[in-house]
């Protein structure tokens, strides 16, 4: 049957947004005075930072501003996220994006004044507040990209315009695309985005699965002119700005921010896609034996190994796995987790017009909250955990950080997220002997954790790589060449061991991650991080465990390479990754091994 409406499911599945505002009044008035507030700071400062008395109060008073936006844009998204349908969502959400264009217009004169300045008033600054330096230092390294004063408040003021692809993704994907049922030996099965990702996907009647994939990607064959153009808008949006500001190339431009060169951000696709590929063919070949399939299709590749094994789990439950899990890391991250199911942090629901997938939003001064349309499976735990392992994360930065030092390199942000879904595995692990259930354990791992993050997302990486070198070199995008992009990929990591159904070239369509920069690469990259501190923890324990938290209190106060120094962990070199590769292939060894062991029982 469809999703309930919003509406119709249980408050208690809900996340609690009254922890921002009790009434819509209140945010109505919030979203006056800041606009107010803005305008104020412009007025106040604008011209003015002639020395640091000044300059110092100009930056307590944007920390304050944006503190109080932060609340706003959180509030306004977390409502649209859950109910897109919702046309007083949609207005809300666009009504905070017209003022908040407004405001960066009106604060743009803070960066451009600030390098105006001569460079010892800004050392001075910086050793009278030092809760600064960090926002200072990333201004000045920003001076050679940074153009006339006058182009970056017009840019500014067209910032909800950059926004719109995203949006327009969002609509195309969650308003307008209705799926029909779909048809198996005279039986109607729903279908909807979250239903096929959630359940049809991992659905072990192959007949069922397959026509599923078929019928999911008939629809989005329908929609993919109005996505390729979509999509076409935002990257030459991002290929314009880069121009302007004197970046040799948009790839430059996008990982400028994340403090990354182009070694480790290739490195990280490359040994990827040549090195991991035989693994996870050995894994195709091991599902394509259990499973009896006469061919491993592309549709076939997130089935689980061991189906009949897997239980269903309660939200309940679910708390008490992440108390047992992760309380490793101490007596407040468990405060923590205890306050996430208490005080509803979390949304469970499954209704129409909710996102797909999962994320954690951690505003500044309230508290974490995290989407998940919870299914029941077991395997939820592990997407569960990841998600708080954000949570963790912003939960432990902001304590110690100021809201401009709070957040890190995208590089890094994936790396307390799949931390937590490694501790989850290792605890599981460690408390049973079963053969079988070791087997599900390791399965979910490589099903789950790995093939997620090191070949989902990795392969839209080596994807998006190949789309912005075409934007660079001045070329355009439309549906048949974004389809032979993605598929040509999927060919090169898949070989001939799986064979690609038609709709595996769409999949280019499914995740919202094209819109956000160069995201989809980091995610190899936390896991990379975190598999290597995880096999630390299990060695060394406390210490280890000491370290990592440092690493989370630290937030963006230090490049990623930095912070995962402080964990024990190079990522300027191949070694790092090398031993991820080779863990996961003795992963999959593994389950060999056991599924060997099971059958000759």
């Amino acid at each position: 049957m469809a999703f309930p409406s919003r509406a119709a499911v249980a408050v208690e599945e809900t996340w609690d947004l009254t922890h921002f505002y009790t009434t819509e009044q209140q945010f109505e008035e919030a979203l006056q005075q800041v606009q107010q507030q803005a305008t104020d700071f412009e007025a106040q400062f604008a011209g003015n930072l002639q020395d640091s008395t000044t300059i110092i109060k100009a930056l307590e008073a944007l920390e304050q501003l944006r503190l109080v936006m932060t609340r706003i844009g959180t509030y306004a998204n977390l409502h649209h996220s859950v109910d897109q349908t919702n046309t007083e969502h949609q207005m809300r959400a666009g009504a905070v994006g017209t003022a908040f264009a407004k405001i960066a217009a009106q604060t743009a004169f803070l960066q451009s004044d600030l390098l105006q300045l001569p460079a010892a008033l800004l050392d001075e600054t910086m050793q009278q507040a030092p809760q600064y330096k960090n926002f200072l230092a990333a201004i000045l390294r920003e001076k050679p990209y940074t153009l006339h004063p006058e182009v970056e408040k017009a840019l500014a003021a067209f910032s909800g315009t950059w926004n719109a692809p995203y949006a327009l993704y969002n609509t195309t994907k969650l308003v307008d695309m209705k799926f029909p049922d779909f048809t198996v030996e005279g039986k109607d099965y729903p279908m909807s985005y979250n239903l096929f990702e959630g359940d049809w996907e991992l659905e072990t009647n192959t007949d069922i699965r397959r026509a599923a994939f078929d019928a999911f990607s008939a629809k989005l064959r329908d929609y993919q002119h109005t996505t390729a153009k979509t999509y076409e808008t935002h990257v030459k949006q991002e290929k314009t700005e880069a121009d302007l500001r004197g970046y040799d190339s948009v790839l430059d431009f996008l990982l400028f921010p994340q403090e990354v060169d182009r070694d480790m951000y290739n490195r990280q696709i490359d040994v990827i896609m040549t090195e991991l590929a035989p693994h996870m063919r050995k894994y195709a070949k091991l599902l394509q034996r259990v499973h009896n399939l006469d061919n491993m299709t592309f549709a076939d590749l997130k089935i689980p190994l061991d189906p009949g094994y897997e239980p269903t789990i309660t939200v309940e439950e679910s708390r008490q796995y992440m108390q047992d899990a992760l309380g490793i890391m101490g007596d407040d991250y468990q405060a923590m987790l205890d306050r996430a199911f208490d005080e509803r942090w979390i949304d469970f629901a499954n209704n129409e017009g909710k996102s797909t997938g999962a994320f954690c939003s951690s505003p500044y001064g309230v508290h974490p909250y995290v989407l998940i349309s919870w299914t029941s499976r077991m395997n939820e735990v592990f997407v569960l955990a990841h998600e708080l392992g954000h949570a963790g994360h912003f939960y432990e930065a902001q304590k110690h950080q100021n809201i401009f030092d709070a957040r890190p390199s995208l590089y890094f942000i994936e790396a307390p997220s799949t931390m937590n879904e490694m501790l989850m595995a290792n605890h599981l692990l460690k408390n049973s002997d079963d053969a079988r259930f070791k087997r599900w354990v390791i399965s979910s791992i490589v099903a789950r954790t790995y093939y997620h993050n090191f070949v989902t997302h990795l392969l839209e990486a080596a994807y998006q790589r190949k789309v912005y070198e075409l934007i660079d070199a001045g070329k355009s995008l439309h549906a048949p060449l974004l389809n032979e992009l993605k598929r040509a990929v999927l060919e090169e990591f898949w070989g001939d061991t799986v064979t690609l159904n038609d709709g595996a070239e769409l999949t280019w369509m499914r995740q919202p991650h094209y819109y956000m920069g160069l995201y989809p690469y980091t995610y190899s990259a936390g896991l990379t991080i975190s598999t290597q501190v995880s096999q630390r923890i299990l060695r060394e324990g406390q210490p280890a465990v000491d370290d990592w938290l440092a690493v989370l209190q630290a937030g963006g106060t230090k490049s990623p390479a930095e912070l995962a120094k402080m964990a024990g962990v190079d990522v300027t070199t191949e070694q790092p990754l090398r031993d991820t590769i080779a863990y996961i292939g003795s992963l999959i060894d593994e389950l060999e091994t056991l599924t060997n062991e099971l059958d000759n029982q």
